[in-house]
């Protein structure tokens, strides 16, 4: 059974940092590209980053660029988002997705997804 569960939302003031979690399960992790979109009330899902073994990290909103950072973990199955400077526009659901083989900023092709998790930033 595939598995994606995120971690590590909450609440943080600006400025504040969190680290995203997202440790998969069910699939060969090598083989998929691994992404976060986030979804604010009343807006659309949209990309924010990914990483594959073939592509390495992709940043696809101007905004996060220097801010936030992706890793993975191979050992553990498990991609991470570090997000930095945090600010209130972060506010979202953040949700991984894994893709077979690579990264994409459009939301459809994903074949798997995590239930997502809350990320508040305070100003």
């Amino acid at each position: 059974e595939v598995q994606l569960v995120e971690s590590g939302g909450g609440l943080v003031k600006a400025g504040g940092s969190l680290r995203l979690s997202c440790a998969t399960s069910g699939f060969i992790f090598d083989d998929y590209a691994i992404a976060w979109f986030r979804q604010a009330p009343g807006k659309e899902r949209e990309a924010v980053s990914c990483i594959s073994s073939s592509d390495g990290p992709k940043y696809y909103k101007d905004s996060v660029k220097g801010r936030f950072t992706i890793s993975s973990d191979d050992a553990k199955n498990t991609v991470y988002l570090q997000m930095n400077s945090l600010k209130p526009e972060d506010t979202a659901v953040y949700y991984c997705a894994a893709d077979l083989l690579y990264c994409t900023a459009s939301w459809d092709p994903y074949d798997y997804w995590g239930q997502g998790t809350q990320v508040t930033v305070s100003s």
